[in-house]
């Protein structure tokens, strides 16, 4: 331990605070939540893909969602599982791994918004242009989308993490469950006004965008339904949108809630937690809300168990 103390590209991370009792407990929940997004995101994505009659834009821009879950997941909860029966005082992690995690945490966080702008877009066009639908969300551009969702959020979160990356460090110890930009540019002892404006300018302007594209596409979606006098397309059309726009507010509310939280210093150990929370709570509602209100999905899901009963029964009389 001792050569860790002087070596400034090891440095100590406070992760989550569990007592020693509450060790046990804490790794077994945060390992089966962990286990059952892998399994209902990875699932979704291979049902989807398998099924050809689910080959469609709503439900291949899904796969995106799913995908981009488990990789979030993924960056933070296998080394808080590896941190929860170590010692606060002995959980060191090296500089460039820390970098990595946070890279991964933001582009999460960056790409969980992008990609529910542009399924927004596709209800939009489903329910304000259903003739046209076939002819805008072809194959080609439900590619483009979900590349430019990607590498609008890789871009904002490279210049992010490089603004950091060119500090030099003074300091060795971050406050928090899980590397972040914010807890990596507080190692520095430099002035840190171009990573505070670059930071809170990136998060204005994808939250700004990511609101308002939601927010008039619902507004107009609203109008349509108002005006339209069918009754059963209505109804389809609601329940569609009802799913998409409550993984929405879920994850605003995980992305909100530290933010809130770290305001108060009474708060802050919860907000610590909070933050995890987004790596944590929408990846795990996500595939249960969509399998569950999307009919077809269902369908799928519900034929698929189905199938297994009875090939487990044929087996068994053989």
């Amino acid at each position: 331990m001792e050569n860790k103390t002087f070596n400034m590209d090891v440095i100590s991370i406070e992760g989550l605070k569990v007592s020693p009792q509450s060790s046990v407990p804490a790794f077994i929940l945060l390992l089966l939540i962990y286990i059952f997004i892998m399994v209902s995101n990875i699932s979704l994505v291979v049902l989807i893909t398998m099924e050809r009659s689910l080959h469609q834009p709503m439900y291949l821009l899904f796969c995106n969602m799913s995908i981009n879950d488990v990789f979030g997941a993924t960056a933070v909860i296998p080394r808080l599982l590896s941190d929860v029966f170590t010692p606060v005082t002995e959980r060191y992690v090296h500089y460039i791994d820390c970098v990595v995690q946070a890279f991964c945490a933001h582009f999460h966080a960056g790409t969980s918004h992008t990609v529910l702008m542009i399924m927004a877009f596709d209800r939009y066009v489903a329910i304000c242009n259903p003739l046209r639908y076939a002819t805008i969300m072809t194959n080609r551009m439900v590619v483009k989308l979900s590349a430019g969702a990607w590498v609008a959020a890789f871009i904002f979160v490279a210049i992010l993490l490089g603004l950091t990356i060119r500090l030099t460090r003074c300091r060795r110890l971050i406050i928090n469950p899980f590397c972040d930009n914010a807890s990596l540019f507080k190692l520095s002892c430099q002035n840190l006004l171009i990573n505070h404006i670059y930071g809170l300018g990136s998060a204005v302007v994808i939250l700004s965008s990511s609101l308002g594209s939601v927010t008039l596409t619902y507004l107009r979606i609203t109008i349509v339904c108002l005006s339209n006098k069918n009754k059963v397309l209505n109804s389809r059309a609601l329940q569609t949108c009802a799913t998409h726009l409550a993984v929405y507010l879920i994850m605003l509310v995980a992305s909100f809630t530290p933010m809130i939280m770290h305001r108060r210093p009474e708060w802050a150990d919860n907000g610590k937690v909070a933050s995890v929370m987004f790596h944590v709570l929408p990846p795990a509602l996500n595939p249960i809300i969509y399998g569950l209100q999307c009919k077809e999905l269902r369908q799928k899901i519900v034929s698929v168990f189905q199938n297994n009963k009875v090939m487990d029964v044929k087996s068994f009389h053989k």
